[in-house]
């Protein structure tokens, strides 16, 4: 058999889930995985421990729980030693309502990632449906297959991390090679370049392969051609700044409604969502579902819509030309709209400790836990943080790393952080959560993070701290707006958040609005609307921020009903009106 086939593993003692288990597998997926199955759980144990040993793949595990069969969950657990980076399921028989307390109780503890329900009939597209999924979010963790885009760079430079982070997070399939490796050499070679600045791209799906060196986020933009600047005559009804969760939920419910929508991104799409290895608590995905694919499926129903999107482009001001507004965008170009959603959302807070911010990219990262996490196997790893974002990186990171530690600041995680997550933190075996405890300074080694040094959360600066060993350390901790590109009379908050309807004083003698009472997302800009986690007192949830994308939409319709454009062709261009096609009436 290739060693270099994946594994998937059945055990149950129950013969006919076995062989209705192993006979659907085998047709499914025969050509691409290894099928094993194993009538007891010793079995099962012991040939994973074999599989590790030869440095097997597992992709997926499979245990049962019912009334022929007890014994999955402990199966499933017990699993998690061997193969962590493998997705586990609980199958379960269709009407065993009796043991949904157990096996829901074993989910959120972490004893597996998902319930798939026995299939009962040939071509059972709902266990399928379940198994591809599964399959499909493994393999995105892995960063395996094919590669459109070949990246070859210095292991610990910043820039090239930011550009795996990037590439990964679009959902373009990247393959990281280290510079001076057997592959990197060849590639090079390939392409006729010698002693090239680093990092370099090769985008393989272009006929001859493009090649870059040390490329900025505009080239590269250019250079895919996926998205390109509109006409200069363009005049899109709203300009969606930030493909965020907020921000597509925006595309989707402003297209579909006939505005003219064109959505600009500076890094990814998904915004901080689409770091999350799984998001367990969405509404509709009752197997969870990885922030970069609700944000990749988000988007492309955005596009199908007929959203019009520039990425690798960040927004740097706001003007006015006459009624209309203008968006100016790093490329130099600049885009006309009647109305603005600001969707930025946030950064996460900077740490600001010297030794720490010097060794970015080589073993400290701000995010970025689902493109780094497998080059943490092995390691002892540090998070901080106290939120959801936080907690989802420790499960992820606890699948490659050999423990991790989550420092947080506060004396508990209940008043900022998902039940679940905690749950399921508290019930991983490598997983340790050290409470009342800051990060002061670290320690490297060759110019790579070798150990963190932590303190008391009040004595932060009294005596030298405790020294905790880490290869890597993954900092996601506060909010910071982003929003220096908005001129002054958008009024913020002490925090620079952007106060929108009530929450801001309408008498305020520094207000350009006219005298009417805010739209509830309006800021103190009239057609210029915040939403998601840059407005402030949003609640930091994804199906909020798309709560809030689709409200915004309703009240652009209200804001654009109020500010028709001149019916002049040279003010509309040789684009049709908003008003010419629908009235501001909303199709459902």
């Amino acid at each position: 058999m290739d060693h270099s086939v994946p594994v998937m593993l059945i055990a149950t003692t129950d013969p006919t889930s076995r062989r209705i288990l192993g006979d659907e597998l085998r047709r499914r997926y025969g050509a691409d995985y290894e099928v094993v199955t194993c009538a007891d759980y010793a079995h099962g144990r012991a040939v994973l421990d074999g599989l590790r040993r030869w440095n097997r793949q597992v992709a997926l595990i499979l245990g049962c729980y019912g009334p022929a069969d007890r014994g999955g969950l402990e199966f499933l657990r017990r699993a998690y030693g061997f193969h962590p980076a493998a997705k586990r399921g609980v199958v379960v028989i269709w009407g065993d309502f009796a043991s949904a307390p157990t096996v829901f109780r074993a989910i959120a503890r972490g004893y597996a990632e998902l319930v798939i329900i026995r299939p009962e009939r040939l071509r059972d597209e709902e266990f399928h449906g379940a198994i591809t999924d599964a399959l499909d979010d493994w393999h995105l963790a892995q960063g395996v297959g094919f590669e459109a885009v070949r990246l070859i760079g210095e292991v610990g430079d910043e820039r090239t991390h930011a550009l795996r982070d990037s590439l990964s997070r679009n959902h373009i399939p990247v393959g990281f090679h280290p510079a001076g490796s057997e592959m990197a050499e060849r590639t090079l070679e390939s392409v006729g370049l010698r002693n090239p600045v680093l990092p370099v791209m090769v985008l393989e799906f272009t006929a001859p392969p493009i090649v870059l060196e040390n490329p900025s986020d505009l080239e590269i933009a250019e250079a895919m051609g996926v998205t390109r600047p509109p006409p200069a005559d363009k005049i899109f009804d709203v300009v969606v700044v930030g493909a965020g969760p907020s921000g597509l939920a925006t595309a989707v419910y402003a297209s579909s409604e006939g505005l003219s929508t064109m959505v600009v991104e500076g890094e990814a799409v998904g915004g901080q969502a689409g770091t999350s290895s799984l998001i367990r608590n969405y509404p509709g995905f009752s197997r969870g579902v990885s922030g970069a694919h609700l944000a990749y499926r988000s988007f492309h129903q955005a596009w199908t819509l007929g959203t019009d999107f520039l990425f690798l482009r960040k927004v740097e001001g706001l003007g006015t030309d006459g009624a209309l507004y203008t968006v100016s965008i790093s490329d130099g170009s600049a885009v006309r709209c009647r109305a603005v959603v600001v969707a930025t959302g946030v950064d996460y807070r900077r740490l600001g400790i010297t030794p720490l911010e010097d060794l970015v990219g080589r073993g400290v990262f701000y995010g970025a836990t689902v493109s780094e996490a497998p080059a943490m196997a092995g390691k002892h790893v540090c998070v901080v943080g106290g939120g959801n974002s936080a907690g989802q990186a420790v499960l992820h990171l606890a699948k490659y790393a050999k423990n991790v530690t989550l420092l947080v600041r506060g004396p508990t995680l209940s008043v900022s952080m998902s039940e679940y997550l905690i749950s399921q933190l508290e019930a991983t075996r490598n997983v340790a959560i050290r409470y009342g405890t800051v990060l002061v300074g670290a320690r490297d080694r060759d110019g790579f993070l070798a150990a963190v040094e932590v303190a008391a959360s009040g004595a932060a600066d009294a005596t030298p701290g405790e020294e905790i060993e880490a290869g890597g350390l993954f900092v996601l901790i506060g909010s910071v707006p982003r929003t220096s590109w908005l001129p002054d009379t958008v009024e913020r908050d002490p925090a620079g958040f952007l106060r929108t309807g009530a929450s801001r004083d309408v008498s305020d003698a520094g207000s350009v609005r006219p005298d009417r009472a805010p739209l509830a997302l309006e800021t103190s800009m009239p057609g210029i609307f915040a939403i998601g986690d840059v407005r402030a007192g949003s609640i930091k949830r994804v199906a909020t921020a798309v709560g809030d994308g689709a409200t915004v939409v309703s009240m652009l319709h209200t804001y654009l009903a109020e500010n028709p454009l001149p019916a002049s062709p040279a003010a509309r261009g040789a684009e049709s009106t908003h008003e010419e096609l629908t009235g501001h009436v909303r199709f459902e």
